[in-house]
Parts: C-alpha cells; sequence; structure tokens
C-alpha cells in the first residue's frame, strides 16, 4: 500500500505533543480537499494508521499531520529536523 503521507518535521511535531500534554485549546488550520480550514478544539491523542499520523482532537477529528498549515499560529513549514 502506497500514500502519498510526508512526515512532518520532529520540531513541530513536539509542539504538537506539548499543547497535548498540556491540554492547551488550540487553532489549526489544515488543508482538506485543497482548501483550508480552521478548526479550535484540544489536541487528545495521535494515532498512526497505515503509516500516517493523525492528530485527534477533543471533538473526534482526525487531522493527519501533513495536512496542517499552521498551529497556534507556528507555521509547519517554518520547521525543520536538521537531519
Amino acid at each position: 500500500m502506497s500514500t502519498d503521507y510526508i512526515p512532518i518535521a520532529c520540531h513541530f511535531y513536539d509542539e504538537l505533543e506539548s499543547a497535548a500534554v498540556k491540554r492547551t485549546l488550540s487553532t489549526i488550520i489544515y488543508k482538506e480537499d485543497n482548501e483550508e480550514k480552521t478548526v479550535e478544539d484540544y489536541v487528545v491523542d495521535f494515532k498512526n494508521i497505515n503509516k500516517e499520523e493523525f492528530a485527534v482532537l477533543k471533538s473526534g477529528l482526525r487531522i493527519r499531520l501533513d495536512k496542517i498549515v499552521s498551529f497556534n499560529g507556528l507555521k509547519a513549514n517554518d520547521y525543520g529536523c536538521g537531519v
């Protein structure tokens, strides 16, 4: 099974994980069906499904991590692992 999933930068993942641990209400801008959507919710878990990583929100919404454009004002493209 092939996927077009692109792993996100480790430091950006750290920001997501920190918000989940601190139970921070977060603003997430993500792409879905070629349009940007915005949601305010809590990240409560992370799931790996078919080699794709998702943030699970309190509402039950799952957002694929590589579809996140911005998280609490932090732009995903500004991060890199330096690997």
